[in-house]
């Protein structure tokens, strides 16, 4: 069943392509601005990116907001004077409204308002290119988009009719609106369902394999560093949200072999939940990988910030506990290599690398191996000679190095790197396993700058 004409016009209507646009930035205690220097900055982007052009800025510092409009009263007849001088067409607020808030503007300035959830859920309908990304996509529209459809209505006219259960004044338009929207969201949910049913199982079928998952702020430079260590030719533009569809590739990373690295949709400060959400099915390889690798481009001056923005995202993808290396990219872009030093004191781990131009990749992959290193156990194993499961298990899966035969126990004692994951493989009670201390392997230098 489709959901009804007037949602449809509202749906339209969240498209701010070739329209001119005013932004309105209101820091808050609990949400202070970003970048102090210029508040707008990635609201900007974000507008930008959406296909609109920016005809003027309005910022404000408040202890609290507005009930009715969000900014005060003569801040809103500030930002009416700003539209009508400007053209705009619509208003854009780096902040959430409320339904309420929302409309009271529109009123108030005679344009369209969306703010900053609803501008995000635009730009990632105009990026959704598989079946799977459109479904998250309408989701999370669908999901935003249910307490705001009375603001549709300027009537309630009721439904009459005839027949069992629908004699009487019947529902309001608003009412059978939202009753098809909750079907539609419901029907949604389980296609979504079946989908990351199937992505965990595609997930787990790679539960042997070393996973690897890039996570970062939007435009950090993942799928351009995904293509320098990989070859894969994945699609790279410098825009936000260019990659929505998690790929996957084959990374030979030198002494060490064969890994599969992923790459994911890029996260954003105050990523709307309903998205967080939605795009669990996509994000799921980021859960089950086995490291992150956090990328950040070190070339911005909110760097610092984005690195905070990723982090709390993984929280909430329940990832923060996961073995994460961060990785300065971009430092091609630096004319400064002292902002560099900088971010390198505060994350003495990071690895300084250029997605464009190779640089560092080598430090990167001797850190990956490290990293990837921790989670082996270096392990003694004894077994029953003739226990030809466990032996078949070891050569596959472990770098055995060491193997001793004893013919007056009929043991084999084997000495080997194994995956901690891998262990429960070869639980038995004739298998005795033994942790033994790996002795520490010199790190190389890191290449010079």
């Amino acid at each position: 069943m489709t959901i009804s004409k007037a949602f449809d016009t509202q749906r339209e209507q969240f498209s701010v392509a070739s329209e001119k646009a005013v932004l309105v930035s209101v820091a808050l205690p609990d949400r202070p601005w970003g970048n102090e220097a210029d508040p707008c900055d990635e609201i900007r982007g974000l507008v930008e990116s959406a296909g609109a052009v920016v005809a003027g800025e309005l910022t404000q510092k408040r202890h609290d907001v507005q009930l009715a409009t969000y900014i005060g009263t003569g801040k809103v007849d500030e930002l009416h004077e700003l539209v009508e001088s400007a053209g705009a067409d619509v208003v854009v607020f780096d902040n959430d409204l409320s339904p309420a808030q929302a409309r009271n503007l529109e009123q108030a300035l005679g344009v369209k308002v969306l703010d900053r959830s609803e501008l995000i859920l635009d730009i990632f309908a105009t990026r959704a290119r598989t079946a799977e990304s459109k479904l998250q996509v309408e989701l999370a529209q669908l999901e935003y988009s249910l307490p705001r459809l009375k603001q549709m209505w300027s009537h309630l006219s009721r439904q009459k009719g005839g027949g069992i259960g629908l004699r009487g004044p019947g529902e309001t338009q608003l009412e059978s609106d939202r009753r098809l929207v909750g079907n539609r969201i419901r029907d949604l949910k389980h296609k979504l369902e079946q989908v990351l049913a199937r992505k965990e199982r595609e997930v787990q079928s790679r539960v042997e394999e070393h996973t690897i998952s890039l996570v970062g702020y939007t435009n950090a430079g993942k799928s351009q560093l995904m293509n320098t260590l990989t070859k894969a030719g994945v699609y790279v533009k410098n825009q936000l949200f260019s990659t929505l569809d998690t790929r996957t590739r084959q990374w030979r990373i030198r002494d060490w072999g064969r890994v599969l690295l992923s790459d994911t949709v890029g996260f954003i400060r105050d990523l709307p939940h309903h998205l967080v959400a939605s795009f669990k099915a996509t994000l799921s390889e980021a859960r089950h990988a086995k490291l992150l690798l956090h990328v950040v481009d070190a070339s911005s001056p909110q760097a610092e910030d984005h690195i905070k923005a990723v982090v709390a995202v993984l929280k909430e993808l329940d990832c923060a506990d996961k073995p994460t290396l961060l990785v300065l990219n971009k430092i091609d872009k630096l004319q400064d290599r002292s902002l560099l030093a900088v971010l390198e004191a505060h994350h003495p781990r990071a690895v300084a690398v250029s997605g464009l131009t190779g640089e560092g990749v080598a430090a990167l992959e001797d850190a990956v191996m490290d990293a990837l290193a921790e989670e082996f156990a270096e392990a003694e194993i004894v077994t029953d000679s003739g226990n030809g499961r466990v032996l078949a298990f070891l050569n596959a899966h472990a770098e055995v190095y060491r193997q001793e035969f004893r013919d007056d126990a009929n043991e084999v004692v084997i000495r080997c790197h194994l995956p901690k994951h891998l262990l429960h493989h070869i639980a038995g009670p004739t298998v005795k396993v033994r942790f033994v201390e790996r002795e520490p392997k010199p790190r190389p230098e890191r290449e010079s700058a």
